[in-house]
């Protein structure tokens, strides 16, 4: 069985206010990391802190492709020094989708696979994560209520 990390959720506001929400540092702060610093450019390197629910933890990021107001991915979890690629890292992807005059955003973490990692620990992962970001995505929905232009 593939292990896959999924969450999606619908949101009342357009494309364009979450798409900035998911992308800009400034906004992520808001509903996921404590710091961002990484641009929303295909190859930028950065790190997101995170520790909202647990104690703060700082990981690495590269961003892998921008598709404007439509998706957005980057690698994390890739070793200090080492570029990040399938093995070393898992590649988290977000899809935006126009609907019923707002936008289902979806997450996805995958290639967890070639991470190497035991049952146990990728059984972990998993479920931290799928719970992990339901919450996340729910604050972002929080955040953007009544963000209409």
């Amino acid at each position: 069985m593939v292990a896959i990390v999924e969450q999606e959720i619908w949101i009342d506001a357009p494309v364009d206010v979450v798409w900035r929400t998911v992308t800009e540092p400034e906004l992520v702060t808001r509903w996921f990391a404590e710091q961002v610093d990484v641009a929303p450019t295909p190859g930028s390197d950065g790190t997101l802190t995170l520790g909202r629910t647990a104690p703060s933890r700082t990981v690495r990021v590269t961003v892998q492709s921008v598709d404007r107001q439509s998706s957005f991915s980057y690698r994390w979890l890739h070793p200090e020094g080492a570029p990040a690629r399938t093995g070393n890292s898992v590649l988290v992807t977000f899809t935006l989708t126009a609907e019923h005059d707002g936008t289902r955003l979806r997450v996805v973490e995958t290639e967890l696979d070639a991470m190497g990692w035991s049952r146990d620990e990728l059984d972990g992962y998993v479920n931290e994560h799928t719970a992990g970001w339901a919450a996340h995505l729910g604050r972002l929905r929080g955040q953007l209520v009544g963000q209409r232009p």
